[in-house]
């Protein structure tokens, strides 16, 4: 069954459901919209609706699957009772079954069923991660020039190095900062952290923070170990938010929070964690504010001492993937027409080791401008550091530079004079980068650039939507906590006593699609319901993301990406791609899904 004949049968369904026609045959006088929850679920087999005959589902005085949802009379509700209104009281005690509890699960039963009758169970298969998802319009055919960052956007590493990274600023740690030898034990631990999330410098805690500035319960680490809901509830004042003077700034460094937002900063986290551990496990007593610092700065020495190119341009087909698809990315470009520039923050050395690697020798001849070391996030706001042209050896040359050239490297520079010499402004430029503040931020707020994010975690993250498990909890989640919003007037003993098992039940799958993705802190875009911070800046500060840039190779130059209508709270789903709870929320065709 296609989408669109599924969509089709939901929305009839459930407007017959609510109001006893379809939407066409409906009298012109019936005003009232009521939405049912769709569920994408199975009964169980040993659970409650799969032990339940279709009689004894219902409770005393229903009339069926569908006399849950009017009073046991028969007789409509008045106006403004019932479900219409989100928050409305409930029918009179003397239009409800006299068993509140078999008239409440008789409704969870009938909810249960209700979709799982009409959506086939691989209806999520066709989110496809080489998509590029759009946060606001952009059309291709007006783009002219293409701009990118070199690490993880031209060049995607493998995980091996953040191990290598970890395991050498645990030495700086220890070496040059002195620390107990005993931190020597503590191995790198893949995928303990995610990234987007935040640090207070002077408690110590790692934890996960949604777009309101709350901290998602149960996503707080001290070192290793979670810090109890209790605990953190206590450590910030009987409250989960974060004060906006607390969080982080605009470049992800607050007074007191720092959010690490680039994929480098995973193995940062991991061991300020490790040694947060140590001297916790130990009774050593430390200072937070100092560990953080040391640990920043080890980190840094990898770079900045080189270690990190060092291990990449001894082992190119190790550590860099998918350079064949960069590759074509660019040729696909440059025979369109379109101008190409690269700007990063790594040396040229290191760079053209990587781009021979993936493109050829010949790889400048794709860039109109190539500039190295370019310092970025203050490329972008200081107005007076001047460009330096390398030589071929990547010898720094003296002379004052009037042009940026073909087939030249230029060195730091600030994107100011860059305008000026190039004239390439506004949303005729599409730039390319992993780190939503240092790439992003500033040429979509302050330079009207359009701005494309590498989201390389989309992959991972979107093979887990798209397992036909995670598709049923899920569904299933968001059902019940409606059937629980829309039933919560009941308050008798023995309703309270039916709505703490389904607490119990919405806490458990709450859980469990947060675990699927990292059992420490779940998914990098969702805390329980809301976007994570990351979420906020990923949509704030790109007009479209993607996995990696040779997603661009299944969208033709001409191609219009349009961001999906998402409904806002006061809005019906009424249209075609929010019948299902993220089902059908593919902006491409259904044969796109084969082109991995």
């Amino acid at each position: 069954m296609s989408f669109k004949a599924v969509g089709a049968a939901v929305v009839r369904a459930l407007w017959t459901k609510g109001h006893g026609t379809p939407p066409l045959a409906r009298s012109t006088r019936a005003s009232t919209l009521t939405t049912t929850c769709s569920v994408l679920t199975a009964r169980e087999p040993g659970s409650e609706a799969s032990r339940l005959s279709p009689e004894q589902s219902y409770g005393p005085g229903s009339d069926g699957p569908s006399g849950a949802d009017v009073p046991p009379s028969g007789e409509p509700p008045h106006p403004g009772e019932g479900e219409g209104a989100p928050g409305a009281r409930g029918r009179s005690s003397t239009a409800v079954p006299t068993r509140q509890a078999s008239y409440l699960w008789a409704r969870y039963n009938d909810t249960k069923r209700l979709v799982h009758d009409l959506i086939p169970p691989g209806a999520c298969n066709l989110l496809n991660s080489s998509t590029i998802y759009a946060n606001n319009e952009v059309d291709l055919s007006t783009v002219d020039i293409y701009g990118f960052d070199y690490d993880y956007t031209l060049a995607l590493y493998s995980n091996a190095l953040n191990g290598m990274i970890y395991d050498k600023a645990k030495s700086f740690l220890i070496e040059h900062f002195k620390y107990p030898k005993e931190i020597h034990k503590y191995d790198y631990i893949p995928n303990f952290t995610v990234r987007g999330l935040h640090y207070d410098i002077q408690k110590g805690l790692l934890m996960k923070i949604d777009a309101f500035h709350y901290i998602q319960p149960g996503t707080v680490y001290r070192g290793l170990s979670p810090v109890p809901d209790e605990e953190v509830l206590e450590l910030f004042g009987g409250t989960y938010h974060v004060p906006l003077e607390q969080d982080s700034g605009f470049y992800g460094k607050g007074p007191k929070l720092k959010q690490f937002m680039d994929i480098f900063s995973i193995p940062e986290m991991t061991l300020l964690a490790a040694a947060n551990d140590f001297f916790i496990r130990n009774g050593i007593d430390y200072d937070p504010v100092h560990l953080f610092k040391d640990v920043s700065e080890a980190i840094g020495m990898v770079h900045l001492k080189g270690f990190m190119y060092k291990w990449i341009m001894e082992d190119l087909d190790k550590f860099i993937l998918r350079g064949d698809e960069t590759d074509a990315v660019l040729h696909r470009l440059v025979s369109q027409g379109k101008k190409l520039f690269l700007i990063t923050n790594s040396p040229f050395s290191f760079v053209d080791k990587g781009m021979r690697h993936m493109v050829g020798k010949d790889w400048r001849d794709f860039f109109d401008v190539v500039i190295v070391q370019a310092d970025k996030p203050h490329f972008f706001t200081d107005c007076i550091k001047p460009f330096r042209r390398l030589d071929g050896n990547g010898d720094l040359q003296w002379e004052k530079i009037t042009s940026l050239d073909k087939g030249q490297i230029y060195k730091q520079g600030n994107l100011f004079d860059f305008l000026r010499l190039t004239g390439w402004r506004g949303s005729r430029v599409l730039y390319f980068g992993d780190h939503l503040y240092s790439d992003l931020a500033d040429l979509m707020l302050r330079h009207g650039w359009r701005t494309a994010a590498i989201v390389p975690e989309l992959e991972p993250e979107t093979k887990v939507v798209s397992t036909h498990r995670y598709a049923l909890s899920l569904t299933w989640l968001q059902a019940l906590t409606g059937l629980m919003e829309r039933l919560q007037t009941h308050r008798d003993p023995e309703s309270k006593r039916v709505f703490e098992e389904w607490q119990k039940e919405r806490e458990e799958l709450r859980a469990m699609t947060k675990n699927v993705f990292n059992p420490q802190f779940g998914s990098i875009f969702r805390t329980c319901h809301n976007p994570t911070y990351f979420s906020r800046r990923l949509s704030r500060f790109s007009d479209v993301y993607m996995a990696s840039v040779s997603c661009l190779l299944n969208y033709d130059p001409s191609y219009t990406f349009y961001p999906r209508r998402t409904p806002l709270q006061h809005e019906a789903p009424l249209w075609m791609d929010q019948l299902c709870t993220g089902c059908m929320k593919t902006p491409h065709l259904e044969e796109m899904s084969q082109i991995r």
